[in-house]
């Protein structure tokens, strides 16, 4: 199978900015979008806009630091679809600040939602893609961690830690299975919202303000990544803005 047409994708993250563009995406493009997110009011928006449009959708509310919750999401997309060939964890947080500040709450939320919310999502499908002899991960990094700059230590931590172990699982996933990372720079979303340092805050928003480019491009890339022959995985993909350093 090619292209992305009738393919069911679950999508973590998917109430706003990414998550949201790449489950119009794809169901635009004839894909049944399984959504998962914390906000149960967007999901069910989103998803009624979808099927307004004529696409399938279904949601759970998803919280990726829960496994079960994952496990959950999954069985969804079983259960509505009959399968699921597409994972696309795009959920993540940038709790960026000083090590010195020792905002360790804040590192554990990184690592438990950007780190160990990619992993409960391999665990809950790389069983049904084995049953099924076919599936495609598609982990959602960022340009954070090709170059590291001071506050974002832990941040770029957790999604280097989530390159080397897609690239690991890549190489163990066999000739049916397909493992993807895609690394957005500066994307016109809600990153910034959660940061606790208002003035790291402040201008990391004026910088989005003034390069970020828009989270389609984003959902693009993920869609060019899923579309491609069965036989063909796209193993990494940059989208920054020509602006970016």
């Amino acid at each position: 199978m090619s292209g992305i047409e009738g393919k069911v994708v679950v999508i973590t993250g998917a109430s706003s900015g990414i998550g949201e563009a790449t489950a119009l995406l794809f169901a635009e493009r004839g894909a049944k979008a399984v959504l998962g997110a914390r906000r149960p009011e967007r999901l069910e928006a989103l998803a009624g806009r979808i099927e307004r449009a004529g696409g399938e959708a279904a949601w759970l509310p998803t919280d990726v630091r829960r496994r079960g919750d994952l496990q959950a999401l999954v069985g969804r997309a079983r259960e509505r679809f009959g399968g699921i060939d597409v994972l696309v964890s795009n959920a993540g947080v940038g709790l960026i600040s000083p090590l010195d500040e020792l905002r360790v709450d804040d590192w554990e939320e990184m690592i438990d939602v950007n780190l160990k919310g990619v992993l409960y999502g391999i665990a809950a499908a790389l069983p049904v893609f084995r049953e099924q002899g076919s599936g495609h991960f598609v982990n959602t990094v960022s340009t954070a961690g090709l170059r590291i700059v001071p506050l974002q230590s832990v941040y770029a931590g957790t999604k280097n830690a989530v390159r080397t172990i897609s690239e690991g699982l890549r190489q163990e996933a066999g000739a049916g299975l397909r493992v993807s990372v895609v690394s957005p720079g500066f994307v016109r979303t809600e990153f910034a919202d959660s940061m606790p340092d208002p003035e790291v805050r402040a201008r990391i928003s004026e910088r989005m303000e003034d390069i970020a480019i828009p989270p389609e491009a984003v959902a693009r890339a993920i869609a060019f990544a899923v579309e491609q022959p069965d036989t063909v995985d796209v193993g990494e993909i940059v989208v920054r803005p020509t602006a970016q350093d």
